[in-house]
């Protein structure tokens, strides 16, 4: 059902021009907030306010922080969506000290460092809403394939976590959210080489990634305005006594209780 609830909110999507963020960046313009998307690269459409920056940097993060600050005066929502997987599989001997630190950097620091530069502003209304885009490897790391990704992603769990209780009683509630399989074109991206280099087929090797985690139980990825959806909700005025919690998205994949 279309609503205008977030009507008058300024968010902004780090990562916001592909795949889940932009889908994440469509859903809260439709649901009426003006919506700032950042990334490395200018979209080759425009749907929203761009900024261009590289929030493994900590010059070009305080240079987005002084755009929205003189052309918005700040944001009420901030979806920290910036990650990826960019490191090798095979496990701890494949991984270098520089792997380990271009994974935190990317999936862990820029959050950090992105929270601690804008949230003044939002601690100054008394309100506001941060949202970690996390992911179920965070849970269930796959070790020849993701382990530092998913060290990184553990890491953002638990500083989110105490990000919330910090903020608790400040206006502000945190929140996370861990997609699971996702069809983005990094997620097919990555399935196409993983198939080539075992020989296999594009759903073959999607099978067997699968087999490590359990499987799906719904049968399918999520699609990304799937958890578009979710993010709508949890930013809305619908979720106003949630904090500090961590919502997987996964089909039922997550073996785990909580």
């Amino acid at each position: 059902m279309e609503t205008k609830d977030l009507k008058g909110k300024k968010a902004l999507v780090t990562g916001g021009t592909k795949g889940i963020g932009k889908a994440i960046a469509d859903e809260l313009a439709t649901a009426g907030a003006q919506v700032i998307v950042s990334a490395r690269t200018k979209p080759e459409v425009k749907s929203h306010h761009f900024i261009a920056a590289d929030l493994t940097d900590a010059d070009q993060v305080a240079g987005l922080s002084k755009e929205i600050a003189d052309t918005f005066g700040g944001i009420d929502i901030l979806i920290n969506n910036v990650g990826g997987l960019t490191t090798p599989g095979g496990g701890h001997g494949t991984l270098s000290d520089a792997h380990w630190q271009q994974e935190l950097d990317l999936n862990l620091i820029s959050a950090i460092r992105l929270d601690r530069i804008l949230l003044p502003q939002m601690i100054r209304q008394q309100s506001g809403v941060v949202i970690h885009i996390s992911s179920v490897a965070g849970k269930q790391a796959i070790w020849n394939l993701n382990m530092a990704y998913a060290v990184a992603k553990a890491a953002l769990n638990s500083y989110s976590k105490a990000l919330a209780t910090e903020l608790a009683d400040k206006g502000i509630r945190v929140l996370t959210v861990s997609p699971g399989a996702t069809r983005t074109e990094p997620m097919v991206r990555f399935l196409n080489d993983y198939a080539a280099s075992a020989g296999i087929t594009p759903g073959e090797g999607m099978k067997q990634l699968m087999a490590q985690t359990g499987g799906i139980p719904m049968g399918r990825m999520a699609e990304p305005e799937e958890v578009a959806q979710l993010i709508h909700f949890l930013v809305s005025p619908s979720a106003t006594y949630l904090t500090g919690s961590n919502y997987a998205i996964d089909g039922g994949s997550l073996p785990v209780v909580g």
